[in-house]
Formats: structure tokens, sequence, C-alpha cells
């Protein structure tokens, strides 16, 4: 859906995705673009794409839309970022924070008091399974939870990884209600003010959606 959106601008696109089974969606959801050429889409672990090889060029944006929140060592994975990109391009970072109500997803779970109670999912070690259990969940989704919790990231984390990465911040918003909430639950878009979004730490917890526009430094 986000390549769609930049294909109907008139931008050529490409997708890279570890698991087949949603290539096959997306091939399918993108037919028409892919039969134009304008897209691509790629079955390959990052680590091991080379842009020039695999893809054919470099990007002048690479769009990470609640992405970094799910991968393992974002320490690791930040830097790669450099091998994709054309000299003066950007990187587009979309992410809820750890802390927030919902910063563990459980919004996804199918159990309704499990999918609706905010900040349990901060509770410490084993008491968060332990909670989900008694709320109904499964064992396959609260295996699913414990991924979240061990890759999840707040704005100061987010923040170090990209200067050490050598990234610097080339533009920012901060959302109560994520613009997305408004196709998944109908709740229109609203910034946060600006006042709680310029406390380090306490923000994390009330700010429900970070967007981040990065660069290479200097």
């Amino acid at each position: 859906g986000v390549l769609k959106a930049f294909t109907e601008l008139g931008y050529d696109c490409t997708g890279i995705e570890l698991e087949e089974s949603r290539l096959e969606f997306a091939r399918e959801f993108m037919k028409e673009e892919l039969d134009r050429g304008v897209v691509q889409f790629l079955n390959k672990d990052i680590y091991d794409v080379v842009p020039e090889v695999d893809l054919g060029s470099k990007f002048d944006l690479i769009i990470l839309k609640d992405v970094i929140e799910h991968i393992p060592d974002q320490g690791k994975f930040m830097p790669q970022l450099h091998r994709f990109l054309k000299p003066g391009g950007k990187v587009f970072f979309a992410f809820p924070p750890w802390q927030m109500p919902y910063g563990g997803h459980q919004q996804v779970l199918p159990q309704k008091w499990a999918s609706k109670m905010p900040y349990y999912h901060l509770l410490p070690g084993g008491l968060y399974p332990a909670a989900l259990k008694a709320l109904g969940v499964q064992s396959n989704g609260i295996k699913t939870m414990e991924e979240i919790r061990s890759t999840g990231i707040s704005i100061e984390r987010f923040l170090r990884i990209c200067s050490k990465s050598d990234f610097s911040i080339a533009g920012k918003k901060f959302y109560l209600f994520n613009p997305i909430y408004e196709y998944k639950f109908g709740i229109k878009p609203k910034k946060q003010l600006g006042l709680i979004a310029g406390i380090p730490y306490l923000r994390n917890y009330l700010i429900m959606g970070m967007y981040y526009l990065v660069e290479v430094k200097n």
C-alpha cells in the first residue's frame, strides 16, 4: 500500500521483503504496476542484498514505515541503509514508541480485552506473558508479542542509533493519534502538543506515532 501511493505519483519503486508469503499478496495487489514495470519486488535478507546487482540501482528515498520496531539489532541494521542511498538520498521512518499505550501491538490480538488494554505490555519479565495468558491469548500469540517486546524502540534510542549510524534528522512529526489510525480505526490524526513532545522519555508514553526523515551527516 505504501509503494502504491508512490507509483500513483509517478515514481519507480522497489519492495524488499523477507517473507515470500507477503510478496505473493503484493504481486497480486500491484499486478498492474508490475506489468508496467514501475515496481519490482525482491525476496531476500537485507544484509545479503547488493543494490547495484540485485536491484539495478540505488535510491533517492528509503521508506521504513512501521518496520524499525520489528527489526532485531537496529544498531547493526541502520548503517546498512547507506549502501542503498544515492548521494543526497533520505530515509523515512514511521514507528510507535515502545512505551506508548499500544506499543506492544496488542491491538492486533483477536481477544477482546487483550487487544483493548493499554500499557500492560510494559509489565516486566514474566508478568507480561502471564497477563497475556490470563487474557486468553494462545501460545503462538504470546510468542509474537514477546518477539515485538524484544525489538521495541523508544524515541531516544532511535535518535542515538541514528547518530551512531551517521544520520542526522532532516524533519520530524509527533502524533498523539497516528495518521494510519484513520484507516484502521476511524480515528482522525492529531499531532501531539509541542510541550509534551519536547520532554525526553516522558513523551514516549504519550506519543502514538513518530515520523522522522533522516539524511547522511554533512
